[in-house]
């Protein structure tokens, strides 16, 4: 059994951040991750961040991946790739499978950093070869060097569409255009103003009915719908295209955080259901959560919050000076406050207040 002060769940931006903070703080600490790179979705980022210089704006998303790597190193902490996390039971005792082996890890604490899964939509047609999520397509084109097909459809305006479609244009493919049911570019402006200087149309309140082809797709049938999302098949139209990329939207997951019988919330506005915490990310006694299985965000957030956890769980393992570490936590959050100030993200803060004030009221909860 390996015995350990720290497991972080999860080598994402979150989980990355978690280890980095309680690594610098002395905390033994292992991050496992089931995917052969670690850095999560960081290293399929090829634009800019936005924000303040604190939320490294003007950085890439992999040259971050690559930082947040080196402090990892250099702080200690060990990542262990290729690892699936099949279980948590009693005692914070860990299942893993290492190298197709089975082993156990024994945890003092634990963060989970297991982000969130991509949604899809079904419509007649949409399991044929050439239907894929738009993180797919990104691995494809800025992980790989692969074009996932030459004329791609998106379905979905938020942030990671209007990104991806922009990327799959620079990667060489023309994309024929983004379908939004909405009335309203669910993303950034600046993200759709792109597009619309490339001359990509965006085809607001229509939805895809049907994938057209035999043995892959060749086409897709696309048709307006009212305020209602009502469809209205009359005024359908077919647009040729050899790929369609799903962006609609991300599902936290909470399989990990149900296995130890956290508390569940239903939140919408981050994504759907995840476990209630208090304001330091805390689940159990034992158990923290960060990124977006905490509710789906920015990447800027998933650092922030992992960086949160990690402090904490300096705190209570007692290598980080309590009036230290409530300092650094008040930082955190005043640049939580940041990213989740504006159209988008003051809605996200209102629901975590909501969370950790459920938290608070239950009976039994920890303070």
């Amino acid at each position: 059994m390996i015995n350990i002060e720290l497991l972080v769940i999860g080598g994402g931006p979150a989980g990355l951040s978690a280890g980095i903070a309680a690594g610098k703080c002395g905390v033994k600490t292992i991050v496992v991750d089931e995917n052969p790179l670690p850095g999560g979705q960081l290293f399929k980022q090829i634009h800019k961040f936005f924000g303040s210089k604190e939320h490294k704006a003007g950085t890439r998303g992999y040259k971050i991946g690559e930082q947040l790597l080196n402090e990892v190193d250099q702080d200690g902490v060990e990542v262990y790739l290729n690892t699936r996390v099949w279980g948590i039971f009693d005692n914070n005792i860990v299942g893993i499978l290492k190298d197709g082996k089975t082993q156990k890890v024994k945890a003092q604490k634990i963060i989970l950093a297991t982000g969130a899964s991509e949604n899809a939509i079904a419509f007649k047609g949409s399991t044929l070869p050439g239907i894929m999520t738009a993180g797919a397509a990104q691995t494809f084109i800025n992980v790989h060097r692969v074009l996932p097909g030459k004329k791609i459809l998106m379905i979905g305006t938020g942030n990671v569409g209007l990104i991806t479609s922009y990327q799959l244009m620079q990667a060489g493919a023309e994309v024929v255009g983004v379908v939004e049911a909405s009335q309203n570019v669910g993303g950034y402006d600046v993200h759709a103003n792109k597009l619309r200087r490339a001359g990509i149309p965006i085809y607001l309140g229509h939805t895809v009915i049907e994938a057209k082809g035999d043995i892959e797709v060749d086409g897709a049938i696309i048709a307006p719908v009212d305020e209602k999302f009502k469809v209205d098949k009359s005024k359908s139209f077919l647009i040729d295209c050899d790929t369609i990329c799903f962006a609609v939207g991300l599902t936290p997951r909470i399989e990990l955080a149900q296995m130890v019988n956290a508390p569940i919330i239903y939140m919408s506005t981050l994504g759907g259901y995840l476990p209630i915490h208090d304001n330091r990310l805390k689940i159990t006694e034992d158990i923290f959560i960060a990124g977006d299985i905490s509710g789906v965000e920015e990447a800027s957030t998933a650092m922030e919050e992992g960086s949160l956890a990690g402090v904490a769980v300096a705190m209570e393992l007692g290598k980080l000076d309590k009036n230290k570490g409530v300092k650094e936590i008040e930082e955190i959050y005043k640049r939580l406050a940041k990213l989740r100030s504006g159209q988008f993200g003051s809605k996200r803060a209102s629901a975590k207040e909501e969370i950790i004030k459920k938290q608070m009221e239950m009976k039994g909860g920890f303070k």
